[in-house]
């Protein structure tokens, strides 16, 4: 892991990649970076916020400055969120655990998966910043409402529904690989192997620990399956692909409390969205994971702002990679922009001290943004602050 001096000499979040690329296996660099089939909708992503061109104001006094703001009512020192990704612990040992420290310290929130290596009992205890959990929603209701009893007892303050997922997408990587989890190198990745012994011996001294990788909020015996390696079969299995919008409801009911609508990409669907009472919109094409030839949400984001009218909150995930790119969204009428990859290769870079490198990073990355722009706050962002949408 780079130590707090090297990461220190790193001065961009794709510089911090680079030093992820190097110590992680490339079968696990493939499956964190890689997309659905031809990956067409990550680089829409990239391309939307990169094509978007900023209209300065000059002479104006920011001399205070400020990113405060709120997201459902928790105060948070900039509006970045680290947005929920399953099995962190593929980055680094201590995975979503080191994650949410590093969100804690840095005063912004952090979302778990549901499919993350750590418990969502262990991640809740592990720090005092404010957390959402995220959900799929499952066939099997029985597990879907404990895994959410479960997350309203442990204070977690917000519920991320993610509706973009009614089957697992074909991510030509990982076929090609023959990813699997946990992680059983082939003869023909005995390179790989050599070069990145290091990881492979961080992952067996997590197995002998006890701490197998693996999904942590299930177990094999709970889902009635042999072992850790049928339980990811089924998993895959469960989300339930008849899941409609009246569902949202009986969620909210279960839940009781703030409901976040995550993988809209529509004007449409934000308005059935904030129909079914969610308090939170979240532009979202996961990534780029899911379905290939989708829009950058960066294009989607003003459509569904103006749908939305003020009735929630809105959200972007998306290609976004420098502190630029949440001043653009933000500017579009986003509240706040969700970070995954990049707090990723953070992990792998250095654990707890590489995520707040990157957040750090981005955060200072958004106040220069603000300063050049002549906005001082983010009230002041609006889309005048965009040559392209004027």
């Amino acid at each position: 892991m780079a130590g707090p001096a090297r990461l220190r000499k790193v001065h961009s979040v794709e510089e911090i990649h680079d030093i992820a690329r190097r110590r992680l296996p490339r079968t696990v660099h493939d499956f964190i970076e890689g997309g659905a089939e031809d990956e067409l909708t990550i680089g829409r992503n990239r391309k939307a916020l990169q094509d978007l061109r900023f209209a300065p104001r000059t002479l104006v006094d920011v001399s205070t400055r400020s990113q405060e703001t709120t997201l459902l009512g928790t105060p948070v020192s900039s509006p970045i969120v680290l947005a929920p990704v399953g099995l962190a612990g593929l980055a680094h040992p201590s995975g979503e655990v080191a994650a949410a420290r590093a969100a804690s310290a840095m005063g912004v929130i952090s979302t778990l998966s549901s499919s993350a290596s750590w418990s969502l009992e262990d991640v809740a205890g592990s720090s005092t910043g404010p957390k959402w959990f995220q959900l799929y929603i499952w066939r099997d209701r029985d597990l879907t409402r404990q895994v959410i009893e479960r997350a309203r007892a442990a204070g977690y303050l917000a519920l991320c529904v993610t509706v973009d997922v009614p089957v697992s997408a074909r991510r030509q990587r990982d076929l090609r690989n023959g990813f699997v989890i946990p992680p059983r190198p082939r003869l023909r990745q005995a390179g790989d192997l050599v070069r990145n012994a290091g990881w492979f011996a961080r992952l067996a001294k997590s197995e002998l620990s006890g701490h197998g990788l693996g999904m942590a909020n299930f177990t094999a015996e709970h889902l009635g399956v042999r072992d850790r390696l049928h339980m990811f079969d089924l998993v895959n299995e469960l989300f339930d692909q008849s899941v409609t919008w009246d569902d949202v409801a009986w969620l909210k009911s279960v839940w009781g409390g703030p409901v976040v609508i995550k993988g809209v990409m529509t004007s449409e669907d934000a308005r059935r969205a904030v129909d079914s009472g969610a308090d939170a919109v979240w532009v979202s094409n996961h990534g780029g994971r899911q379905l290939d030839g989708l829009s950058g949400t960066a294009e989607v984001l003003p459509g569904v702002v103006a749908e939305v009218a003020g009735q929630a909150e809105v959200y972007l995930d998306g290609g976004v990679r420098r502190g630029s790119d949440v001043v653009k969204a933000l500017a579009l009428g986003a509240r706040a922009c969700m970070i995954g990859r990049p707090y990723v290769y953070g992990l792998a870079a250095g654990g707890q001290a590489g995520v707040e490198r990157v957040l750090s990073l981005m955060r200072t990355e958004i106040d220069v943004a603000m300063a050049l722009l002549g906005r001082p706050t983010l009230e002041s962002l609006d889309e005048t602050a965009l040559t392209s949408h004027r």
